[in-house]
């Protein structure tokens, strides 16, 4: 029975939605298993209420929730980056779709009877999902480790596979409802002008735009502006034949380089979740039971063989490009399911007769489980490898980043005012990085003419808190004047980085108490200790020893500053009263 009430609807989508996920979480099986199981659980091919019928429809509008997890994903990665990736885009990527969509359309054969729609199904199966496996690197922090770049360099192969594929399902019709009408090489030029333009309007309008916002102040304009970006993005590469993903992933590389892309990824973070999440339940929804009812031995060996010959030929070509065992493993079980792309490839195919209705809906059904049981294979792998590093101790493919990943050892500076810049500029002449961060723009662009690492962004802000390296660095600095702003940051930070040692500034006492009782491990008051430096240098000029002068004021600072606070400040503290005579 499906339920008109859209709000009883939405109900029942969050509430199956949330004890699934709860329930999975801790089973330890991930959040992705969850959602597909609530999908099946409120989906229209299963006994009880269903959210809805229109199932293709709500999945291609979840969809989205891709785009803007590829854009997330290219924020992080630079031009530069990518290009470091070359071998394992070209190379590894382009093997393991050849390799892999081979063996299966043989596998095909015994159920297709033209060898070019078993060619067509095989290498659609041979494409694994973005959504599913950059979800699960981001839960399990491994994005940036050995085995995460390689796989997400095989994904941004298999989605530039997409074009191809797509162009083949016309010329395999028999009914001719679709012609290639244009010709190859206006194709090419089409896909060449769309990348151009993305690239003149990523790297030079959208952030003067953003700027301009920022300066307004104009929080709403801003992620408005961001979501218009993308999504302009994904429709115009769409348009030309490229997946709304990669565009996605373009707009997100091109703003990489941008002050604002910290900040960028904070703002679009609680959207990219919500429509993540939905996604996955549209594809639980996706699973027809009485189909796999129907032949149940002959769904189980199609999942199971397609299973095993990619998670063979990956993990044979990671061996082949000198990946260590452990991370040939992982990345075996990551990329062994079947993609999303093979629900628009099969119902393409479908409409224009490359196949029926009964393999369009075993060839979904077989998407979605070989998605259902990833998790369930990485957890196998992680067991895997866990015996084998038993007897060789060391690091292993997921916990040796990157080269350059790492953001270990930095300082994390809040502010960029006054304070904020001679801190930085002295980190920087000792050779220590850092990473500073102001929300006005005009102290950005200062920073940049400095040469600085100083972005666009709030640190009063948890979501700038999860989009910045925030882990990996070894101290905070909170320089900013406004209280209120430096209070928020310092009890964000505080609260999900108990280890972190912060330092803060402070106007005078009183601002130092309130930090200090925030969370802050050092607080420095910038008008006492003014004041402290000039006393001093007055006494070295009046020929006190400099060691008596230092003494001095070690002790003021040792003592909380008891003996220049105001009489009705003063702590009742022994050693204060022995300063003072």
């Amino acid at each position: 029975m499906e339920l008109e009430s859209f709000l009883f609807s939405a109900v029942l989508l969050l509430s199956a939605a949330a004890v699934g996920v709860a329930l999975f979480k801790h089973l330890g099986l991930g959040s992705v298993l969850g959602l597909l199981v609530a999908g099946i659980v409120v989906g229209p091919h299963s006994p009880g209420p269903s959210v809805t019928t229109h199932v293709d429809e709500v999945r291609h509008f979840t969809e989205l929730g891709v785009v803007l997890l590829l854009f997330a994903i290219g924020l992080e990665m630079r031009p530069a980056r990518l290009w470091a990736l070359r071998r394992e885009v070209f190379g590894l990527g382009s093997l393991q779709i050849l390799l892999s969509g081979l063996l299966i359309a043989g596998y095909m054969l015994f159920y297709l009877d033209r060898w070019e729609t078993a060619l067509l199904a095989g290498l659609t199966m041979a494409l694994s999902s973005t959504a599913f496996v950059i979800q699960l690197l981001n839960e399990r922090g491994e994005l940036a480790s050995t085995h995460g770049q390689a796989s997400f360099a095989v994904l941004l192969m298999q989605d530039l596979a997409i074009v191809p594929l797509l162009a083949v399902v016309p010329i395999l019709s028999q009914t001719g409802v679709l012609s290639i009408e244009v010709p190859l090489w206006k194709q090419i030029g089409l896909v060449i002008g769309t990348l151009t333009l993305l690239f003149g309007v990523g790297h030079y309008v959208v952030p003067r735009v953003l700027e301009q916002l920022s300066r307004q102040r104009n929080r709403e304009g801003f992620i408005l502006v961001v979501l218009l970006a993308v999504f302009v993005a994904a429709w115009a590469t769409n348009e030309v034949g490229l997946s709304m993903a990669l565009g996605g992933f373009i707009m997100g590389m091109l703003l990489s380089g941008s002050r604002y892309a910290y900040q960028v990824k904070a703002y679009i973070e609680p959207y990219k979740g919500i429509l993540m999440s939905v996604f996955f339940v549209a594809v639980g929804m996706s699973i027809e039971l009485k189909v796999l009812a129907a032949e149940p031995w002959v769904f189980i060996q199609q999942v199971a063989v397609i299973l095993l010959i990619k998670l063979a030929v990956m993990f044979a070509l990671a061996l082949a490009f000198r990946f260590t065992v452990e991370s040939a493993i992982r990345m075996a079980v990551l990329l062994g399911q079947s993609g999303e792309f093979g629900f628009v490839l099969f119902g393409a195919a479908r409409g224009l007769g490359v196949i029926d209705d009964r393999t369009f809906v075993v060839s979904v059904a077989v998407i979605s489980i070989s998605m259902m049981f990833t998790p369930l294979m990485v957890r196998a792998g992680d067991a895997l490898v866990r015996r084998l590093t038993k007897s060789s101790p060391g690091p292993t493919g997921a916990a040796v980043l990157a080269a350059g990943d790492s953001e270990g050892g930095t300082v994390i500076i809040a502010g960029y005012g006054r304070v904020g810049h001679t801190v930085a500029m002295i980190l920087r002449a000792s050779g220590v990085p850092i990473l500073v961060f102001d929300k006005d723009p005009v102290r950005v662009a200062q920073g940049r003419a400095d040469h600085l690492p100083v972005h666009y962004g709030d640190l009063a802000d948890p979501e700038l808190l999860a989009a910045a390296p925030v882990e990996h660095a070894a101290l905070a600095i909170i320089t900013v004047d406004h209280m209120p702003t430096a209070i928020a940051a310092l009890a964000h930070l505080r609260r999900q980085y108990p280890q972190l040692p912060i330092i803060a500034r402070a106007r005078d006492l009183e601002a130092t108490a309130k930090l200090e009782e925030a969370g802050a491990t050092r607080v420095f008051p910038e008008v006492v200790e003014s004041s402290l430096r000039l006393g001093a240098e007055a006494l070295l000029m009046l020929g006190v020893a400099a060691e008596s002068t230092e003494g001095l004021l070690q002790g003021v600072r040792g003592t909380d500053y008891a003996l220049v606070r105001e009489p009705s400040e003063r702590r009742s503290d022994p050693d204060s009263e022995e300063i003072a005579r």
